[in-house]
């Protein structure tokens, strides 16, 4: 096809881009869904060329606005969206959606394509994410901003679909936004009643906006999606107000422009097909060719983007509040960047040398709020919570600030009882930048936020995610709060740090081992019941942090191993005195972290020659057949737990002394 004579664009015909560069990336893949980014087009289009404070050249810059697409399987809006307003993302990347090693995968990746924010498709994490980017923004404004200077200032817009809203989570996290009052939060909901299986009538007839009333937020009503006036009269009145984020409901077509499947479920998850789409251009007055963008219509997208001006502006503004609050600034930029304070490593591990020289005996969730207390305070980006659970997680700190309140130094959070909300929430608090959060429940609840976690690390974002009564030695509460495959179903996560400390020292180390971890999420995993201290040297001390080390070595070449993880380790050691001195114990707080080190380490720890191993954990037997070999034993759990004393529970289930005994003799 051939350009026409060029016309200055109108908003539909700007809108309409987005409709076919969709179209044409799903149809050329065959794979993806056209309908959202057509039927939510002008509602970007406003939004993007109207009201978005962002800076194309530096997706990066701190005060952008933040734009979340938790309705991910709409991809191709945002990398229309992206392509149009100048990003690094050109059309040969658009041609190639969905295809291997490309920037336009089939659900938008952060550090895949510049100009995400967050790693979206599991529907409703986005607008949960986007929950902790305003909450991130709100507490930052508390810290840093001063009469005049503004610095910390900018919005979080979300998309989300009908099927966001009915995930679980949109429940736990707009309660949660309501409540902590985040005004800069602002969410289209694109109300097409239409999902994969049909129109929603049949499973999805909630009254949505008076339930965000409920929740206390700032409801926009009947905002018609394909009115450029009715979208802006609807964001307006949402930066009218400034203490209640804000939903507003558009009214949509799905499919929009397509005389065929326009708001049927058709649209929604396969190519339009070359004779639809043919269709398609006729009905919107589009004669231009697949991927084909007439340079008015780029021009009309870049003509109002002043994102360089702004970030200039910025960032002349942050000189000048640099020379009045130069300690507050240094400290700001720092955490921007990700970086820890100097000497924090240091400190970290003095800390970790006066636990191991005072040699505690203590439950190892006890253990962790001492490292919490020794840390936080070095760490003004830390901010921890429980899901209710704060005084048995053993969360709180001296220095702990509730974030409902106004306070500059705030830094707790009470999540109530919503684990899933409260870990993608910590996603976003990490994503946005400036903060390092770590969120905390029981292991057998890590169940209801594991999703989330599994997005920690596929993102990845560096959280830390803390779980207490780690085994059936929570006792008396039963099986249902005994987690016996929880801790190898989260070690196979990948790029999931695992820990499970014997004692305070491992636990202090396997903190700041968390702390200092850039490139993905920890879970440290604590007892209820206290662990014995166990005797180090300053070597042994050091080589905690390599995931596993030899506790206990045996007279000369060991004959026998035995491999244990946090209360099972001082069952080990008992163990290994009566088996005698040709016997060596190897505490693995972290296989994860073990796993990743050199064939040279692993071998000197676990010699290969040495095969009568035996491995002892109070949770699920089979994941330790990958140490033990097949001429091993485990002792470990092979069934749910039951109620009783935990004394009793160890001896029922035959995870003691004498049993790691017998399976080692067994051997032969």
């Amino acid at each position: 096809m051939t350009t026409p004579a060029s016309n200055q664009p109108g908003r539909r015909q700007l809108a309409n881009a987005i409709r076919f560069l969709a179209a044409d990336a799903v149809q050329q893949a065959n794979s993806g869904h056209p309908g959202m980014p057509m039927g939510m087009a002008d509602i970007a289009e406003v939004l993007w060329n109207d009201y978005l404070r962002h800076n194309p050249k530096n997706p990066r810059w701190f005060n952008r606005d933040r734009f979340i697409l938790s309705n991910g399987h709409g991809s191709m809006l945002q990398y229309a969206l992206l392509h149009l307003s100048g990003y690094d993302l050109p059309m040969e990347e658009l041609k190639r959606f969905r295809q291997l090693h490309s920037k336009t995968a089939g659900h938008p990746e952060r550090d895949e394509t510049p100009g995400v924010e967050t790693t979206t498709g599991p529907l409703g994490q986005g607008f949960a994410n986007a929950v902790g980017f305003a909450l991130a923004e709100k507490l930052l404004a508390q810290r840093y901003n001063r009469p005049e200077f503004d610095i910390v200032d900018h919005r979080t817009w979300v998309f989300m679909g009908d099927g966001c809203l009915m995930e679980g989570i949109s429940h736990e996290a707009a309660s949660l936004a309501g409540t902590w009052g985040l005004g800069k939060l602002i969410c289209f909901w694109d109300d097409n009643h239409i999902s994969i299986d049909g129109n929603t009538d049949g499973w999805f007839t909630d009254d949505t906006p008076a339930r965000f009333e409920a929740y206390g937020w700032h409801v926009v009503r009947d905002v018609d999606g394909h009115d450029p006036d009715s979208i802006k009269a609807g964001i307006d009145a949402a930066l009218a107000q400034s203490d209640k984020p804000t939903l507003i409901c558009c009214r949509t077509i799905i499919g929009f422009g397509s005389p065929n499947k326009a708001g049927k479920e058709s649209s929604h998850g396969a190519a339009l097909g070359k004779d639809e789409l043919e269709a398609t251009r006729k009905a919107l007055d589009w004669p231009y060719g697949p991927f084909e963008i007439p340079q008015e219509i780029y021009d009309g997208w870049r003509a109002g983007n002043t994102g360089v001006v702004r970030e200039d502006q910025w960032n002349t503004l942050f000189d000048k509040y640099a020379r009045h609050f130069a300690d507050e600034a240094a400290e700001l930029s720092r955490r921007s960047h990700g970086e820890l304070p100097e000497g924090f490593s240091a400190a970290a591990d003095a800390f970790i040398a006066k636990l191991q020289a005072e040699g505690q005996t203590i439950a190892s969730r006890k253990a962790s709020q001492l490292s919490i207390e020794a840390f936080a305070p070095q760490l003004p980006e830390m901010v921890g919570g429980s899901a209710d659970l704060a005084h048995s997680n053993l969360t709180l700190w001296k220095a702990s600030k509730s974030v409902a309140s106004d306070d500059a130094d705030a830094n707790y959070v009470y999540y109530g009882v919503r684990e899933f909300a409260m870990s993608a929430i910590s996603n976003g608090l990490a994503l946005h930048g400036g903060f390092l959060p770590f969120d905390a429940t029981f292991l057998v609840f890590s169940d209801y936020a594991r999703n989330a976690v599994r997005m920690s690390a596929l993102i990845p974002a560096h959280v830390i995610h803390v779980y207490t009564h780690d085994s059936i030695g929570l006792g008396e509460d039963g099986p249902t709060h005994q987690p016996v495959e929880h801790l190898a179903s989260l070690r196979y996560i990948p790029n999931n740090d695992v820990w499970r400390p014997c004692d305070a020292v491992e636990s202090a180390v396997s903190w700041k081992a968390a702390i200092e971890r850039r490139s993905g999420p920890s879970c440290l995993v604590f007892s209820r019941q206290n662990l014995q201290h166990q005797t180090r040297s300053d070597e042994q001390v050091a080589a905690i942090a390599r995931g596993g080390y030899v506790l206990k070595d045996s007279n000369g070449t060991p004959e026998i191993i035995l491999l244990a993880t946090g209360s099972e380790v001082g069952l080990a050691m008992e163990a290994a005195a009566q088996l005698g001195d040709k016997v060596r114990v190897v505490s693995m707080p972290s296989t994860d972290v073990f796993d990743r080190q050199s064939a040279e380490y692993r071998e000197s720890v676990l010699p290969k020659a040495v095969r009568k191993r035996v491995a002892v954990e109070a949770a699920i037997a089979d994941f330790w057949g990958k140490y033990v070999g097949l001429d091993g034993a485990v002792v470990g759990m092979h069934s749910f737990g039951a109620s009783a004393p935990a004394d009793e529970l160890y001896k029922h289930f035959g995870i003691t002394v004498e049993a790691v005994v017998e399976a080692a003799r067994s051997l032969g």
